[in-house]
């Protein structure tokens, strides 16, 4: 073994999390007893799941447990647990260093904002339970052996930027967290935890359902006493040492539920989770019949930080007959129902399932289904319930609930219910496609809709200028998954969809739909030749130049061909790294505007005036600028602006 010390500095988003840590103004210091207990518990489930596997790693009659020890006048508290333990290069990757993506933008949320609850928010959606030791230690001391293997690390911090790691002994696999206290906290005498009582009534508070023993030796001061239980006279009074066990290890999912309060579900959430702040609420249930299993689901009350990156865990822990078998079991749950969390167990599969299993196996597959009816039934009964919560929900994880729309088409109709959007049809308020269909206007035969990147940029949108002149709602569509189902999804309770920014646009009645055409093709005949020069001009960025019936006050847009990609999803393609080739739109002009007008009027006096050249450059860059786009010549466009500038003056 090596006698050598390394010094290593902190990552620089973990240094300022111990800054925070350090300095923590929180009322509930608790806390950090809890995360460390929760992470002990993680270990010795995973301990235990490994040994399903490599039986060696959990010899017959070993006690999984989680040990809590005192030494007052040294003011350390221990945490001790016999589970799966780290290797000397996790110990590095998983305290050191902060590998989760995010980490940044949770900083600059915390700088942001001092005060304690929002921290605390933030610090829940991130998890960073083990540095919260820093809120009651000066010192932390971590050894720990991983199973299987016979090196131990020590690991050690006073959160001054640094931590030193050295080989160390350790008699069994396991960690033991060593916290040396701050002297203050012993001060008031309410935050002391060498004190047996301050022990005894956190882990009561938040820990009494973790499944393992958490047990701490108790020192009573006794007598002996006779057959009858008196003091026999004259004995001395010793002292008796007994191990006590401090939790009741009851399966909270299995209790009735009149037996538990809601503190009790939300501290079982916590310790799950890791997150810091209750849930928004929660699904139980208890499915019988030829397929049982029992499932505790939280919604919780803020999407964690990382909850749209690549390989964020599902958070759902399946048990086997109250065995502990895997956490982020992905097989149990839809990726559009990422965000919820909680405990699955089942009373009929095998003890020794592995991933590769649960994948084929058709017990998962019925119970996955079984699982996705409970949750859309339940956000139903939300919506219909309490519409104000279901939209606190909606905000959160709305976006994730759509990616649903497309992956699952079992369930699409009822996902598309539950769907919140915005619209032209109110500034405040959200309306879902049931509110939609009921104020269409008579003989409107299509939902329609409009994607870009906010709500801002569509509502100045000159595509809306009809819409809105005649007094159809359109559904305002600004998330980046709305580009993707969009694009395979076409109707709706038999009501088609229809984007106000692809192909040709006919609005009213019959009869004001046929005056309309008459009109435009009156306007086409006229318009004809100078529509094919300006074709011919612009034949490089457009595919089209028409006349257009979606216009009333702008003079020219660009419109998507009904079978082509909106640039909106060519770009999120292009960034997903594939190959996607830029397609030419339609340019649509106003058959009222002055400019065509004027256009025309130079046509007819000299088809080859150099200005009409430069005219369909500006009207196409116009075009493109009023989308939001990214003009194909930003300098050309800006040297002509000058010139007309000029002209004009």
């Amino acid at each position: 073994m090596s006698d050598t010390i390394e010094t290593f500095e902190f990552q620089t988003e973990a240094r300022q999390l111990l800054d925070l840590m350090i300095h923590s103004v929180y009322s509930n210091k608790d806390i950090f007893l809890r995360e460390l207990i929760s992470n002990s518990s993680d270990a010795l489930d995973k301990r235990r799941f490994e040994a399903l596997k490599n039986p060696e790693l959990l010899p017959e009659g070993t006690e999984l447990r989680i040990f809590i020890e005192v030494d007052t006048e040294a003011r350390t508290l221990f945490i001790r647990d016999n589970g799966i333990g780290m290797t000397r290069d996790e110990v590095q990757d998983l305290i050191g260093t902060i590998a989760k993506s995010g980490t940044k933008e949770f900083i600059e949320k915390i700088k942001k904002n001092k005060e304690e609850s929002a921290s605390a928010e933030l610090i829940g959606q991130f998890g960073i339970g083990f540095y919260s030791s820093f809120i009651a230690a000066d010192r932390v001391t971590l050894l720990t052996r991983k199973a299987g293997e016979e090196s131990a690390t020590r690991w050690e911090s006073t959160g001054d930027g640094t931590y030193t790691m050295e080989d160390a002994e350790r008699d069994e696999p396991g960690t033991t967290v060593t916290l040396h206290l701050k002297d203050t906290d012993a001060e008031d005498g309410m935050n002391d935890y060498t004190q047996e009582w301050q022990i005894r009534q956190v882990v009561k508070q938040y820990s009494d359902f973790v499944a393992y023993p958490i047990q701490m030796d108790i020192e009573r001061k006794e007598v002996e006493k006779d057959d009858e239980g008196k003091p026999v006279e004259g004995a001395e009074e010793k002292t008796v040492v007994t191990t006590e066990t401090l939790n009741s290890m009851k399966a909270l999912w299995l209790r009735d539920k009149k037996d538990v309060t809601d503190d009790e579900y939300n501290e079982f959430y916590k310790h799950i989770t890791h997150d810091w702040t209750d849930p928004a609420s929660r699904i139980q249930a208890k499915i019988e019949g030829t397929l049982e299993y029992t499932l505790l689901l939280y919604v919780p009350g803020k999407a964690p930080m990382d909850l749209y990156y690549g390989g964020v865990r599902h958070g759902v822990n399946l048990y086997v007959r109250r065995v502990f078998i895997m956490d982020d079991c992905k097989e149990l749950l839809p990726e559009y129902l990422r965000f919820i969390r909680g405990v699955v167990d089942s009373e009929d599969l095998s003890l020794n399932i592995s991933r590769e299993i649960l994948q084929q196996d058709r017990q998962i597959e019925r119970m996955r289904k079984g699982i996705v009816s409970k949750v859309l039934g339940f956000l139903r009964t939300q919506y219909k319930k309490d519409k104000d919560e279901f939209i606190a929900l909606w905000n959160e994880f709305g976006r994730v609930l759509k990616e649903g729309i497309f992956q699952d088409r079992e369930n699409q109709e009822a996902i598309l219910d539950l769907c919140l959007f915005n619209s032209t049809h109110s500034k405040e308020e959200f309306t879902n496609l049931a509110e939609y269909i009921e104020r269409m206007k008579e003989g409107q035969e299509a939902i329609y809709y409009m994607t870009g990147e906010s709500r801002a940029k569509i509502e100045e949108s000159p595509h809306l200028e009809s819409f809105l002149d005649k007094g159809y709602e359109v559904l305002i569509l600004s998330d980046p998954v709305d580009e993707i189902w969009c694009q395979q999804i076409f109707n709706h309770k038999e009501v088609e969809f229809k984007s106000v920014s692809k192909g040709a646009v006919e609005l009213g009645t019959e009869e004001e739909k046929k005056e309309a055409e008459e009109q435009r093709k009156e306007k086409e005949k006229e318009y004809k030749s100078l529509l094919e020069c300006l074709q011919g001009k612009l034949d490089e960025h457009v595919k089209e130049v028409r006349l257009s019936s979606r216009l009333t006050s702008s003079a020219a847009c660009l419109v998507t061909d009904g079978a082509d990609l909106t640039p909106q999803l060519e770009q999120m393609m292009k960034q997903m790294g594939q190959d996607v080739p830029t397609s030419k739109r339609i340019l649509e002009l106003n058959p009222s505007h002055a400019i065509l007008n004027k256009l025309h009027d130079i046509f007819e006096a000299n088809a080859e005036d150099p200005q009409l050249d430069d005219y369909a450059q500006l009207i196409h860059g116009q075009a493109v600028l009023a989308e939001g786009g990214d003009l194909p010549n930003p300098g050309t466009f800006s040297k002509l602006i000058a010139d007309l500038m000029v002209k004009a003056g």
